[in-house]
């Protein structure tokens, strides 16, 4: 993602993950959208899971279908609807943190603040959010419709071995911000997830 950043030619960045697509063709144009106020950092919005048949894409672009303005696989079904919800002061401490495929901040915000920790694994993207949105306080703007498709899997949910790493990971990330969790937020961090299943 740093890569990606560094070669990236626009003013506002996002992420857009191999087995992830937008969830139609007017996605972007709403980000945009929300980024014409100028005052606006950070925009982010709701993000499903599908799961398809083993080679459901197959190499293929013209995979995609489009109806009514959505963007579907062939044989997809939701599996898990990750609805973000604004954020407030504390929705950090209580768990939440926006999905990642939906995350788009400006430019500036990398060249001020930095880019992703590597040291800290799948946590990454959880430890820029925690800094941008939690420590520093920038304005974002929550984009209330699913604006990205992700097929299931994933490394930190993997295994319970992976999820006890990523649970550490969680935890040096406030560290290396200077923040204190409460007690059960990084417990409730995976435990918000259980009622996202379908």
């Amino acid at each position: 993602m740093n890569k990606g950043i560094a070669l990236a030619k626009g003013d506002v960045i996002g992420f857009l993950h191999a087995d992830d697509f937008y969830a139609g063709p007017r996605v972007l144009a709403r980000v945009a959208a929300v980024f014409a106020d100028p005052a606006v950092a950070c925009a982010y919005g709701d993000l499903v899971f599908v799961k398809t048949s083993p080679g459901a894409m197959n190499g293929r672009e013209d995979a995609l279908q489009l109806r009514n303005g959505e963007f579907f696989l062939p044989d997809e079904r939701v599996v898990r609807r990750w609805k973000a919800g604004e954020l407030s002061a504390r929705s950090f401490h209580w768990g939440w943190m926006p999905p990642h495929p939906t995350f788009f901040a400006r430019r500036a915000v990398y060249d001020r603040l930095g880019v992703f920790r590597l040291d800290l694994g799948t946590a990454a993207d959880y430890e820029f959010m925690l800094r941008c949105l939690l420590k520093q306080r920038l304005i974002a703007r929550y984009i209330p419709e699913v604006m990205v498709k992700m097929r299931t899997g994933g490394a930190s949910n993997a295994s319970l071995k992976n999820r006890l790493a990523a649970n550490r990971n969680d935890r040096k990330a406030w560290k290396v911000n200077g923040l204190r969790p409460y007690p059960w937020t990084l417990w409730l961090k995976p435990l918000r997830k259980v009622g996202q299943w379908r």
